[in-house]
């Protein structure tokens, strides 16, 4: 098992890693949309929230030796179901492989976020 870490990506803000590598798969931890060089969340709006998002998880992907085409399934979280619709416009222009996802509602995300996503991946 392999602990994977990269610092173009937010560092775990509690006592997790932001992935894992075990027999050739990548369990990433959930990416919130915080951006790496300031240490916050930035964005306002899902949208911009979600690409900070997936930006999170590309790199993460990256440090592990894979990336976002080799995803096999997603799990989302959103602050509110309302933000549904967009959320899925700018996940679709990046999940072009239509991985297996679960979407849920949750009542509160880490540091106000309107996002989060976690990754199962292959290399």
């Amino acid at each position: 098992m392999n602990t994977i870490y990269t610092d173009k990506a937010p560092a775990a803000i509690g006592p997790y890693s932001q992935a894992k590598e075990v027999n050739g798969f990548i369990f990433a931890s959930g990416q919130i949309p915080i951006v790496p060089e300031k240490g916050e969340i930035v964005a306002t709006d899902i949208e911009g929230q979600t690409e900070q998002v997936i930006a999170n998880i590309k790199e993460v992907l990256k440090a592990a030796g894979t990336d976002i085409t080799k995803v096999v399934k997603t799990t989302c979280f959103l602050a509110s179901m309302g933000d549904f619709a967009k959320f899925n416009e700018v996940y679709a222009k990046y999940f072009t492989e239509k991985p297996a996802r679960s979407c849920v509602e949750a009542g509160a995300l880490p540091k106000g976020a309107l996002v989060e996503v976690e990754v199962i991946a292959v290399k």
